[in-house]
């Protein structure tokens, strides 16, 4: 029965010599670090700058493809991945090529959205717009110019799910009757009345006075958008039909079919119903191609994907060559250290050192020395992300992720730059350590 307790005391005692080995080994490698980074600061800082350049590099260029795909995919998330923009061209074609095939295509009128809205099963919403052009909004002393006037259907406003400032989209009643009502973007409510409350306020566009029922909020920050809602002046499209004639849509090539999906229909299905239905009412002819497009933000997604990869990929290219860059100086500078430090080696070696405690001992400074240019390149990559965003007024952030993503990466280079160094430490004999100057 004594037996197996003096096992576990043993045991037990040889676990805790083995702790404090490596607690020391720990300790006098954070202690090595500081004194080379202490006794040769510009030796320290050259050799350390590579791994501070490289974890910005690549952690600065990551965290901005994060923030800008958290932006457009945000923006996406507005504006619908499930919604079918019906125009006369198509978003992935370079629009140099086949110009004049698209050019001689009709712009999306309402007579296809009457088509579209009365006979598409697999739709949940269908609405359209038109921009009439870019006019002048008064009030009082006060005009606003360049604002885009835009007639829109009824549905419209629930397509893009708008955020209110203050008021509301014109009611269904309001849309059939074209009642001159109108919703103003942030910046022309802003620049028409600053300080005062402009819902109830009427406004004189294009030669006719109209109510303001609602202004919308900021959108500034959203990369993807159909148009700049800050600077539109919303009216609904029959009021726009007696401001503007809209029966010959060819001088209006900013009008835009909206169609989303019901719920269980999928895009392509949506797609195929819509392309019946227009071939149709555009009375088409078998062999002839379709004369509109079919566009969703799965195309942009795409694009969007391949640029942000090559983007990656050149700020890894970058960052690389930075690292390597920093390996080279960091064994540079534990080369220089096994040297100095030789006869201490011998000394410990002779009074009973294992080789994997030398050669802990030295790759864990290597490591330390590496964390804390990895440290420093975190911290600039912090700094700048807060600059860009005051300056920008874009959100920028450096994600948990990719500070982790840094810390291992200066782990990594650590070890890879340690490794020789501390093997030739760990590989000496230990009198000719003890006899070397």
């Amino acid at each position: 029965m004594r037996l197996p307790i003096l096992q576990k005391i043993v045991a037990s005692a040889i676990n805790l010599i083995v702790m404090v080995t490596l607690l020391k080994v720990f300790s006098e490698s954070i202690s090595q670090a500081l004194q080379q980074l202490t006794s040769n600061k510009l030796r320290s800082f050259l050799s350390l700058l590579g791994v501070t350049i490289g974890i910005f590099c690549i952690i600065g260029v990551q965290s901005a493809v994060d923030s800008l795909e958290d932006s457009i995919r945000n923006s996406f998330e507005k504006l619908g991945d499930n919604v079918v923009y019906v125009t006369k061209f198509s978003w992935a074609e370079n629009p140099q090529e086949n110009y004049w095939k698209w050019m001689r295509h009709p712009n999306p009128n309402f007579r296809d959205y009457e088509a579209l809205r009365s006979k598409l099963r697999s739709a949940a919403l269908v609405s359209y717009h038109t921009v009439l052009g870019m006019e002048t909004a008064r009030y009082r002393s006060n005009n606003v110019e360049g604002a885009f006037l835009l007639g829109a259907t009824y549905e419209y406003g629930e397509m893009f799910s708008f955020n209110y400032q203050k008021g509301r989209y014109f009611s269904n009643s309001e849309y059939y009757y074209g009642a001159p009502k109108c919703v103003l973007g942030h910046t022309v409510a802003e620049e028409l009345f600053g300080a005062i409350e402009p819902v109830g306020k009427k406004v004189k566009i294009k030669g006719r006075t109209v109510e303001v029922i609602g202004v919308l909020e900021p959108n500034g920050d959203d990369l993807v958008s159909v148009m700049n809602f800050d600077q539109v002046i919303l009216i609904p499209y029959e009021l726009a039909k007696t401001m503007a004639n809209l029966k010959t849509n060819s001088n209006f090539d900013n009008s835009l079919l909206s169609v989303k999906a019901a719920a269980g229909s999928s895009l392509d299905q949506l797609k195929d119903e819509i392309t019946g239905v227009l071939r149709a009412h555009r009375r088409l002819k078998p062999r002839e191609d379709n004369n509109f497009a079919m566009n969703s933000l799965s195309l942009l997604s795409r694009i969007l994907d391949s640029v942000f990869e090559v983007i990656g990929t050149v700020g890894l290219f970058v960052g690389a060559f930075a690292i390597l860059v920093g390996v080279f100086s960091v064994a540079n500078i534990m080369f220089v250290s096994v040297k100095e430090r030789t006869n201490i080696i011998g000394i410990k070696k002779a009074l009973g050192a294992k080789r994997y405690i030398i050669l802990l001992e030295f790759l864990v400074e290597s490591v330390i020395l590496c964390i804390i240019g990895g440290i420093l390149g975190l911290l600039l990559v912090h700094l700048l992300v807060t600059v860009l965003t005051s300056a920008l007024d874009f959100e920028l952030y450096l994600s948990l992720d990719n500070i982790l993503v840094g810390t291992i990466l200066s782990i990594t280079i650590g070890i890879l730059s340690g490794l020789i160094p501390a093997y030739q430490a760990a590989s000496m004999d230990p009198v000719d350590a003890i006899r070397s100057k």
